[in-house]
């Protein structure tokens, strides 16, 4: 039997479970004591939100294929204010290291009024910060920091609120689950993910 987990990655842990000599960042395995599981995709370590982890080799590649991304939505504080163009430039794609990022969604929010991250963000008195959510379709390395660099926008915090199974359904998402804590997939989110492995699902547009 599968079994899948969603994580609340918390910041300061990478997303894999042995620990690198040297590093400073804590893993997966103080987290989860739950054997065999492997994260399918992944957050940086000072990255913070939803991981799904499985023991399903075949899910795990399915949920990473870059021909068939899932939008995956993010809330980011940048330092700076967010300007209709800057919205405009990162939804059309930025160059990042040499090549041109997909196009995304990106529109400015509300202070979402997140529990304080431990440690906590620096903050400049005389620069103003800005909240952004951003969804994207692919999952290239630094990605979301890179685009917001890009337009001016240099990220202060970063956390994964969903993952959208582009299957008509509600995206898998955070509800529930504070920093650190994590839960198994419930039966009906189970019987959504295996249908990804069904021939004939269509690759991204």
């Amino acid at each position: 039997m599968t079994t899948t987990l969603l994580l609340h990655k918390p910041y300061g842990v990478l997303s894999q479970f042995r620990r690198e000599p040297g590093s400073p960042w804590g893993t997966l395995a103080e987290l989860i004591d739950q054997p065999g599981v492997y994260a399918a995709g992944r957050l940086d370590a000072d990255s913070e939100g939803l991981l799904v982890l499985t023991d399903d080799g075949r899910l795990q590649a399915r949920l990473t294929d870059p021909a068939r991304g899932h939008w995956r939505r993010y809330l980011v504080q940048v330092e700076g204010v967010i300007t209709a163009a800057a919205l405009g430039t990162l939804s059309q794609g930025v160059m990042v290291q040499g090549r041109r990022t997909l196009p995304a969604r990106a529109r400015a929010v509300e202070d979402p009024a997140l529990p304080e991250r431990d440690p906590p963000i620096r903050h400049r008195l005389r620069v103003p910060t800005d909240w952004l959510e951003l969804e994207l379709r692919e999952g290239r390395n630094r990605q979301v920091r890179r685009m917001t660099a890009a337009v001016g926008l240099p990220t202060l915090r970063l956390l994964r609120t969903a993952i959208d199974l582009m299957d008509g359904g509600q995206p898998l998402g955070l509800a529930g689950l504070e920093p650190g804590a994590w839960r198994p997939v419930n039966a009906e989110e189970s019987k959504r993910l295996q249908a990804l492995l069904r021939p004939g699902r269509p690759s991204v547009p």
